[in-house]
């Protein structure tokens, strides 16, 4: 009885982890690289090495920023970001806790309603948030309204519309939750471990954020395997705060 080879990584390959800032090797043992294309050094996966590289590449001054991160994880960019920015503010959302009160350090804050004062932040970051608001557009409200003049809202969300509009899933009527279409979960680090989703966002989440605050935003698709970067809906959107803004009214 010969015993079975371990099988070969399904990809593998040197480079330079944006999020641990080392040489790594990036190893996927799964063909669904999304969540199985691993830095060796510090377990990333490929939207989180997306979401650095970008936030280098448009926002290189963050280590002295004001950045506030929704829903941070415990790797990848949050880690880096958490180390490295002396005003870096985590938070979630607690149902029962008082907005803007710590939890074991991390601030209780609502992304549709948030306790930060007008143009207070540099840089707002939120890695798959988006997908489970039930009010997108007052999240992207107050984003633009605590952004700083030349501030910047970097996050990912997960493009799954790739050739029709973003379609709602769950909405909220009357306190209750009403499914459009069927019950779907992404993990959650607090909670049940579980949120909904409430929305399949297309590619024209850039009007949608634009219709509800004026700010204008880029999106940016990254293929660099030097850098662990390539999965599927991995996109970065970058919404930027003009310095000088004109008066907005969002479309009703």
């Amino acid at each position: 009885m010969t015993q079975s080879q371990p099988q070969a990584p399904v990809l593998q390959v040197s480079g330079h982890c944006p999020t641990c800032d080392q040489d790594v090797e990036f190893i996927a043992n799964n063909a669904w690289f999304r969540d199985h294309f691993l830095c060796s050094r510090c377990g990333s996966i490929p939207r989180e090495r997306a979401l650095m590289a970008v936030i280098d590449a448009f926002f290189p001054q963050w280590r002295q920023a004001v950045i506030h991160e929704s829903s941070p994880g415990n790797r990848g960019a949050s880690v880096r970001l958490r180390q490295e920015c002396t005003r870096y503010i985590p938070s979630q959302y607690f149902p029962n806790v008082e907005t803007g009160d710590s939890v074991d350090g991390i601030r209780c804050e609502n992304l549709e309603a948030l306790s930060f004062a007008d143009d207070s932040i540099d840089l707002h970051v939120t890695q798959d948030v988006l997908e489970h608001l039930f009010s997108p557009s007052q999240a992207f409200c107050e984003i633009a309204r605590t952004l700083k003049p030349g501030g910047m809202h970097i996050c990912t969300v997960p493009i799954v519309n790739k050739d029709r509009p973003s379609v709602v899933r769950a909405r909220v009527d009357k306190g209750e939750v009403v499914h459009v279409l069927p019950a779907e979960y992404h993990g959650n680090p607090v909670g049940d471990g579980r949120s909904l989703v409430t929305v399949d966002w297309g590619y024209d989440i850039g009007r949608h954020i634009f219709d509800a605050c004026g700010l204008y935003t880029q999106m940016v698709k990254m293929d660099d395997l030097s850098q662990g970067i390539r999965a599927e809906y991995i996109e970065v959107l970058v919404t930027v705060k003009p310095v000088e803004t004109a008066s907005f009214q969002p479309i009703p």
